[in-house]
């Protein structure tokens, strides 16, 4: 198998981090996931958009809604954390930096989807 890297290349040992295509895969099967989860739950909120509090959070506590709910916030949650890392490691170049606001993306992301976890429990009850 021939290496067309420089030598230069080569000492340094750049190259590709082999892990490339399961993010790329992640990102477009989170996106599918949207394509067919956000339309859903944008119909049945709008269906609830001339109700009151009371019919809103009922419809967010039912079965159907809470799963709905949680599906289409979590595919939310992962593709923006999965399309924000390709941001931070393209164009963020230093090291510190970069590894602050990828760990900042992870934990904002996760905290997110805490909240939507807790707000869907709390109104299903």
């Amino acid at each position: 198998m021939s290496d067309f890297r420089t030598p230069l290349a080569r000492v340094r040992g750049l190259g590709s981090a082999k892990s490339g295509t399961g993010h790329f895969i992640a990102q477009r099967v989170s996106a599918i996931a949207l394509v067919v989860l956000m339309p859903l739950f944008l119909i049945k909120l709008a269906k609830n958009a001339g109700a009151g509090y009371a019919e809103a959070a009922a419809w967010v506590g039912s079965p159907l809604g809470a799963i709905l709910t949680l599906l289409a916030m979590t595919a939310a949650l992962y593709h923006m954390r999965l399309g924000l890392q390709v941001v931070i490691e393209d164009y963020i170049y230093r090291p510190a930096t970069k590894a602050a606001l990828l760990i900042l993306n992870t934990f904002v992301a996760a905290g997110l989807w805490i909240a939507v976890l807790y707000s869907v429990l709390a109104l299903a009850r």
